[in-house]
């Protein structure tokens, strides 16, 4: 008995998978950055066009974020950014306290990673002398990406791309971003030194500290809002 022949996908599948992964990719970064919104619309013609993608390849892109959790496809009403809830909220911080206080146990001494960490705390700090706290919360979150670069693998990376994204939308509920950075800007600079020091154990213990801590915020942020 023979068996069945499989066919090779097309070049011309391979294109359109990769541009929806490349939209995918993009929409996903606007959303970490701040650009798209917990429950904005997200119109596709106009998208499309953006982007310089086909609808069907758009519509592919948004199931990939639905699967993340980023988007939301309301049947006759097409896309709309998603908004976290609480259980979202706690397993993200679940993910982070895993990944990040282990990779700080285990970091390397001198570690690339260890010299971005540093200048995303020193980046905060100039930009608090200003009060410019959108420009803190960039900062944290490069500060808290530099510590996933601290484990050497691609695929912690990506994750990490994801969980911005959902935290960012979290962070756009609220809205206050000198009430959620505030109480970390000398708590990552401790960090940093701990870690330049070569304690990882004692920079990963005070890292869990911190992620609860700020867990416990933005859940606390979160429960005062009117989300009917």
């Amino acid at each position: 008995m023979s068996s069945p022949r499989t066919t090779a996908p097309s070049e011309g599948d391979t294109a359109a998978v990769s541009r929806a992964m490349e939209a995918a990719a993009e929409i996903r970064g606007r959303i970490a950055n701040g650009e798209l919104k917990p429950g904005d619309r997200v119109p596709e013609a106009k998208l499309a066009e953006s982007l310089g993608i086909s609808r069907n390849t758009l519509r592919e892109a948004f199931r990939t974020l639905s699967q993340e959790g980023l988007i939301t496809q309301v049947p006759h009403r097409g896309a709309c950014v998603a908004i976290p809830n609480i259980n979202t909220i706690i397993d993200v911080y679940r993910v982070r306290r895993l990944v990040e206080c282990q990779a700080v146990a285990e970091a390397l001494p001198r570690h690339p990673a260890l010299a971005k960490m540093r200048a995303a705390v020193e980046e905060a700090l100039e930009h608090r002398k200003r009060d410019d706290w959108p420009a803190i919360a960039g900062a944290n979150i490069r500060f808290h990406q530099a510590i996933f670069e601290l484990a050497d693998s691609p695929r912690l990376n990506r994750l990490y791309g994801q969980l911005t994204a959902e935290l960012r939308l979290a962070f756009g509920l609220i809205d206050d971003p000198e009430y959620l950075h505030a109480p970390f800007l000398e708590r990552n600079l401790e960090i940093v030194e701990l870690l330049e020091a070569g304690q990882t154990e004692r920079a990963a213990s005070q890292l869990k500290d911190y992620l609860f801590l700020a867990e416990r915020i933005l859940l606390a942020g979160y429960e005062r809002l009117d989300l009917d």
